[in-house]
């Protein structure tokens, strides 16, 4: 879905108790229920209840929430299922893969023999100059968003 149409959006439409989710979690901001393909059993999203389009656009005080929202359900998942590990990946743009334009956490228990693999391409170092480079780039880019109010 590329559309910021909200009420077409999957995500707000569960928000809004206008499409069935198995929900595992609720507070008041955000809400934790199983996508309808998990990669791995436990697969779980944690979503803001409020659309925010994705990472980018997120407040600093509603990413504190949700990432205490996913503590709790890593948790609970940790608990139930006794994984071997768990990624968090958050998808924001389409380059990243992301299909709903809706911010999501994804939360994917990992065991050695699952079917998901290794997620990493193969390693490959960066020269010092261009790590040094990158950083001020980076660092400069951090300064002027701050300038700019985005938010942080």
């Amino acid at each position: 879905m590329t559309t910021d149409d909200l009420s077409e959006c999957p995500f707000c439409l569960i928000v809004q108790e206008h499409s069935m989710a198995e929900v595992v979690f609720e507070s008041p901001d955000n809400i934790a229920f199983f996508p309808l393909n998990p990669a791995t059993l436990g697969h779980t999203l944690v979503v803001p209840k409020k659309h925010v389009r994705d990472l980018w656009d997120l407040e600093s005080e509603a990413a504190k929430s949700l990432m205490d929202s996913t503590l709790r359900v890593a948790q609970g998942l940790r608990v139930a299922l006794r994984p071997q590990g768990i990624n968090l990946i958050n998808s924001s743009g389409s380059a990243a893969s992301q299909t709903i334009f809706h911010l999501h956490m994804h939360l994917v228990p990992r065991w050695d023999d699952d079917r998901v693999g290794n997620i990493w391409p193969p390693k490959r170092p960066m020269e010092a100059a261009v790590r040094e480079r990158l950083a001020d780039e980076v660092r400069e880019g951090m300064e002027t968003a701050r300038r700019l109010h985005l938010p942080s």
